[in-house]
């Protein structure tokens, strides 16, 4: 079972039946963020990702290149992995479903399931989404005209046999789960939206296709019918697991993923699990602790389209990531992103706008002021270890806020109010004033300390997305003890670290070059 020390935190399972984009690196970072706080906060984090592969259109996807469907999931798979390589992306395992290791879990699984009654051999017809590879019920099908809710493609009625799941019998299960535990579902609409379809009635669905080809998980016993994708995809989470040494992770601690794929998570996922468990009568594959679903991405105002020409790809991605930074792109996810449930607009004045306040005039700025005045009136050293007290308030209510998200993502935005304060605090104090006068300057070496330690326990709040910059700050105060614990993603102590006295009396403060150079189109 998961203890408090630990926590376990995935992605989706990602389709490679094409390269990656702006949405799957947007949850991937924020993913990322949300791993790293928990292992400065010193809990022992296992962060999942990975590629979903039986989808019947990657076969298609790989017959119109030319290649055979492992080559092209190979190629596909290789381009996920090195690019949350090259954004920064902190995951401990990377899995995918084409795995022996995955399969023969998902093959267990189902054995077990037809044992118990759960799954059985019937015959349906109905609404088939052909884009999203699930069958629609009837009333949902009219609610959206007969196409899909997701990509307005037109749905395609067919007939056949199937092995179904009994999701028809955790209806009442699956709405006690949601009073018994209201963070299961995050945000909160979004578990609103839930409760009222599950109230409508939950219908066996098909978990079984025939005729699609090789491509997938046989159904132990019958091979002629394959696994359809989504139950495959969904046991990922604990197929990566399944192991003496890992399964003291479960349950997970936060699926993350996106508000399309909310329905086979928030509902089907833990219906699952609830079954496996009776089957096996065991706990160890009890549901997880919260399923956060976020909004999208949109682009300069509209819905993101090739044909619009709108589309942020990873070439743009990386366009910016050379330009800005890496830092300057994962702050712009995580206090710009669509985490709740309003889409997000990704458009280029707005990242400069948000780069050159936050990042250069506010963060890299700060820094600066600093150093500078450090090393123009105190010689570089910070000689006097004195108290947080003469901060003021502001900085103590905004070190007391707590951020909005469940989450913890808010904390960078925390640590960027906290840098904002400490440039009031210089404003009202005005150290630069006070050091005219040979007499001040025990009081100026107060005011710096007190500065210069505001700024440290901020840059631990911003670490988590800004990895390389405050990483250089830490190397530039010499708290080289920070990145000597967190690399190879070991465990800090978060509350201590942002006890106020860190900084020991005579650190001296290093120069160096703009952590963010303000940027200017011109």
């Amino acid at each position: 079972m998961n203890s408090d020390d630990s926590f376990y935190i995935s992605t989706p399972i990602f389709y490679v039946n094409d390269r990656p984009h702006i949405g799957h690196i947007y949850t991937a970072t924020i993913a990322d963020i949300v791993a790293r706080r928990q292992r400065m906060i010193g809990r022992e984090v296992f962060f999942l990702t990975g590629t979903d592969e039986h989808a019947a259109k990657v076969v298609d996807a790989a017959s119109d290149r030319g290649l055979s469907t492992r080559a092209w999931a190979d190629q596909n798979a290789g381009a996920f992995r090195k690019a949350f390589q090259d954004f920064g992306i902190s995951n401990d395992d990377f899995i995918r479903t084409s795995e022996q290791r995955h399969i023969e879990f998902v093959e267990k699984v189902v054995s077990d399931l037809e044992a118990t009654g759960d799954v059985y051999l019937g015959q349906y017809e109905g609404w088939y989404d052909v884009s999203q590879e699930e069958y629609v019920p009837e009333s949902r099908a009219k609610e959206h005209e007969f196409c899909s809710p997701v990509t307005r493609k037109p749905l395609v009625r067919r007939a056949e046999e199937n092995y179904f799941f009994r999701l028809s019998e955790y209806s009442k299960p699956m709405l006690e789960l949601l009073e018994r535990n209201p963070d299961f579902v995050k945000p909160e609409a979004r578990k609103n939206e839930v409760i009222g379809r599950i109230k409508e009635g939950l219908a066996d669905v098909p978990i079984s296709r025939t005729g699609g080809g090789d491509w997938g998980v046989s159904f132990p016993g019958n091979p002629k019918h394959m696994i359809y994708v989504w139950i495959d995809a969904l046991l990922n989470y604990a197929s990566a697991i399944d192991l003496d040494r890992r399964r003291h992770y479960w349950p997970a601690t936060v699926h993350l993923i996106a508000k399309d794929i909310l329905w086979f998570h928030a509902v089907i996922w833990p219906s699952l699990l609830m079954a496996i468990s009776k089957a096996r009568g065991n706990e160890w594959l009890s549901v997880p602790n919260t399923v956060y679903a976020h909004s999208f991405w949109i682009s300069e105002g509209q819905k993101m389209s090739k044909s619009l020409g709108n589309f942020i790809d990873l070439e743009q991605l990386h366009g910016y990531k050379e330009r800005f930074g890496l830092d300057a792109l994962r702050f712009f996810f995580a206090t710009q992103g669509p985490l709740d449930t309003m889409d997000g607009d990704f458009s280029r004045s707005r990242f400069i706008e948000v780069y050159n306040s936050d990042l250069a005039n506010t963060v890299g700025n700060s820094w600066n002021r600093i150093v500078n005045m450090t090393r123009r009136y105190c010689a570089g050293r910070l000689n006097r270890k004195v108290d947080g007290e003469g901060l003021g308030a502001e900085l103590e209510r905004i070190a007391s806020k707590k951020p909005q998200d469940s989450l913890g993502v808010g904390y960078v935005s925390h640590g960027v109010e906290m840098i904002k304060a400490i440039d009031s605090y210089i404003q009202e104090t005005q150290p630069f004033k006070l050091a005219k006068d040979a007499s001040n300057s025990s009081q100026v070496e107060e005011i710096l300390y007190r500065c210069a330690e505001a700024y440290r326990i901020a840059s631990l709040y911003l670490w988590p997305a800004l990895t390389e910059k405050m990483t250089e700050v830490w190397y530039r105060s010499g708290l080289l003890s920070y990145t000597e614990v967190l690399k190879n993603r070991g465990s800090g102590d978060l509350e201590q670290w942002t006890a106020w006295g860190g900084l020991s009396e005579g650190t001296e403060l290093l120069e160096g070059p703009a952590l963010f150079p303000r940027y200017s189109e011109e």
